[in-house]
């Protein structure tokens, strides 16, 4: 089956008659989960084997946003709590050793939660840079305020998640943390002059340019484009994200459905790939928006083919050896001498 160019979430728990019509009609490079699709181990394993099996390809990437702390699709009773990010950041002021520690061990843990179930790549890590005054859409997800900082630590999360087979996904480039609007609700407008956000949004993103995922950032910055989010901007694509930052793997849109984007879904996923994305993320898993997107969204192909197969050729098979009882101890230990630091 042919591949087309779009990411999909799907309604619940299972597949209705309709979703599986649609999927394998439409045939979606991958997919992704949210709490509405989250009972139990079992149900979500024969879910992912479900969306597979629908499309005829074994490797198709199941995503997911596992990040722990407020964002954290997979939740007790089945799976532990995780730390927000700014508890990676407090350690690594102490020591940056043990910073960097926590963040592996933590993306490590996560990863094998999630490979248990065939979920395949997490929305992780994020390099955003949140500022005085900035909405609180990122908050605490975020690992610090210098970008050196944030750089290393997500590199380290990036190393957990891969010692448990599971690729990550840069969010948001190239930064949503001068934001001063959730733009789930609304577009974020940053008036910040390019050399500053050079030195310090971009920056951030710099030393993580070989990931082999990222999702762009609804957001507006007004000295390099004042009309178009980074997400529907070649102008932020070409320049700023493939040139200035150099990133140059497979490059997906945030959320289409999300608020701040204007026009229709259908408008919506045309300028996004008119502006160089190289595929669509859908994700309330409305049936009818699904199709809009469908109809605008091209095959994978040519370069965007190139970088979807790069992507999933880097995940590795998870570290056998990995003990994730002692792992777990010793995350909950450091998660404690965080907590006596903020105290």
């Amino acid at each position: 089956m042919d591949t087309r160019a779009f990411i999909t979430g799907v309604s619940g728990l299972t597949l209705t008659p309709d979703e599986s019509a649609f999927l394998r009609a439409q045939g979606p490079w991958g997919f992704i989960l949210f709490k509405r699709n989250v009972d139990s181990p079992s149900q979500v394993s024969q879910l992912v084997k479900e969306l597979r099996d629908c499309v005829g390809r074994p490797d198709a990437p199941v995503l997911i946003d596992q990040e722990g702390g407020r964002v954290q699709r997979l939740s007790p009773p089945h799976w532990p709590i995780y730390p927000p990010g700014a508890v990676f950041g407090r350690l690594y002021d102490a020591d940056p050793e043990l910073g960097l520690t926590a963040a592996r061990l933590a993306s490590a843990l996560i990863a094998f939660d999630l490979t248990d179930l065939g979920i395949t790549v997490d929305c992780l890590p994020l390099a955003d840079v949140p500022v005085a005054g900035a909405d609180a859409v990122i908050g605490n997800r975020a690992y610090g305020t210098e970008p050196g900082k944030v750089a290393a630590i997500a590199r380290a999360v990036t190393e957990g998640l891969a010692q448990g087979g599971v690729l990550p996904v840069l969010k948001h480039i190239p930064g949503h943390g001068r934001a001063t609007a959730d733009s789930h609700l609304r577009l974020p407008t940053v008036d910040t002059s390019a050399a500053e956000l050079d030195r310090t949004d971009f920056a951030a993103f710099r030393p993580l340019a070989d990931l082999p995922m990222a999702m762009t950032a609804h957001v507006v910055f007004s000295a390099i484009d004042p009309a178009q989010p980074a997400t529907t901007s070649a102008t932020m694509i070409e320049r700023v994200i493939r040139d200035a930052i150099g990133f140059q793997g497979l490059l997906m849109s945030d959320d289409v459905s999300m608020n701040a984007l204007a026009g229709s879904i259908a408008e919506r996923t045309r300028a996004i790939f008119t502006a160089g994305c190289d595929v669509v993320l859908h994700c309330n898993g409305k049936l009818d928006e699904m199709h809009e997107v469908a109809v605008e969204t091209p095959m994978l192909a040519g370069r965007a083919l190139q970088r979807a197969e790069a992507a999933l050729a880097a995940r590795r098979s998870p570290d056998v050896g990995f003990d994730r009882k002692a792992a777990r101890v010793r995350l909950d230990d450091l998660v404690r001498r965080a907590g006596e630091m903020s105290a």
